[in-house]
């Protein structure tokens, strides 16, 4: 069959365009990385057109001589330098006269040395810069927000022994122990960090004839924390017989945790428990189904 090519000289075969193709790429690479040619000058020496030059040539880097100055490129130097003096990206943008973005690029590699003197300084400044401008604002927000929180404190006003038994009842539900399908709840259980709910919990317990001495409490804090310490906090704070406090329980500590309930304020949770108190716990559940039913809800 091979014959046929000298009957039809014109006729190649796809060898044949393989073999021509391999040697043009060959030669346009040799133009490149040997006579240091650029595009323009290749494709007047093989009649390729730029698309298929630059094909041939990808991943060949240009020749030194082909590449025109960049002219940011002493702006680009200068910006380094400043850079290494501690200089920050919006003072070298003004000083050169260019955008942030572009300052920020090209100095973006080498970040400030946080305990440097000029960048010590520089965050001091910030800081006063901050602090004036929004200092104004805040004092706003603040006589703003105390005039809301006495506004409400005045809605408040006289609460009689039902506020306190729908309060209790409302705090329970959202904090206490409650009973499951596969766990049936006898007594009261409840647990907290905040005193305020925890005394609000302790007047409703009131309300229902539960006296002081006869829930049991129990402190639960980790054990890097001084939990003797705590329970006296507790039983001041709400007075509780200290005699009615269990052995705390202490939750392990693990120091790769970044907690932010730690130092002398920190006292852990109380828990309450109220013994014998199954009847009570139906109570609860009435109440809360009549506030589900009148809110328009239905309870778990």
């Amino acid at each position: 069959m091979r014959s046929l090519s000298y009957a039809c000289p014109n006729l190649l075969f796809v060898d044949d365009f393989q073999l021509l193709g391999d040697s043009r790429a060959a030669e346009v690479r040799r133009l490149r990385t040997v006579e240091q040619l650029s595009v323009r000058e290749i494709r007047a020496r093989t009649g390729l057109g730029r698309n298929r030059v630059q094909e041939l040539l990808r991943g060949v880097p240009a020749p030194e001589r082909t590449r025109r100055p960049n002219a940011k490129d002493a702006l680009r130097a200068e910006a380094t330098q400043l850079r290494a003096q501690g200089r920050s990206v919006n003072d070298i943008a003004q000083q050169l006269g260019v955008a942030k973005s572009t300052a920020y690029e090209w100095v973006k590699h080498l970040p400030l040395d946080p305990d440097d003197a000029t960048a010590q300084r520089r965050r001091a400044h910030s800081q006063r810069m901050t602090e004036a401008r929004w200092a104004e604002h805040r004092r706003a927000r603040e006589c703003a927000r105390t005039e809301t929180k006495v506004d409400a404190a005045r809605v408040v006003g006289c609460l009689d022994r039902r506020d306190h038994l729908l309060l209790g009842a409302a705090i329970y539900w959202c904090e206490g122990a409650k009973s499951k399908p596969w766990r049936a709840q006898d007594r009261l259980q409840f647990i907290n960090s905040d005193p305020g709910l925890l005394a609000l919990f302790l007047r409703f317990l009131d309300e229902c004839g539960v006296a002081r001495e006869v829930p049991d409490y129990r402190v639960s804090i980790h054990e890097s924390a001084d939990a003797d310490a705590a329970v006296r906090w507790w039983a001041d704070r709400l007075g509780l017989p200290v005699g009615r406090f269990s052995r705390s329980v202490l939750k392990r500590h693990n120091p790769t945790t970044v907690r932010r309930n730690t130092g002398d304020d920190y006292r852990g949770c109380l828990v309450i428990t109220v013994p014998r108190s199954r009847e009570l716990y139906w109570r609860i559940e009435g109440m809360i189904a009549e506030l589900f039913r009148m809110a328009g809800g239905t309870p778990d």
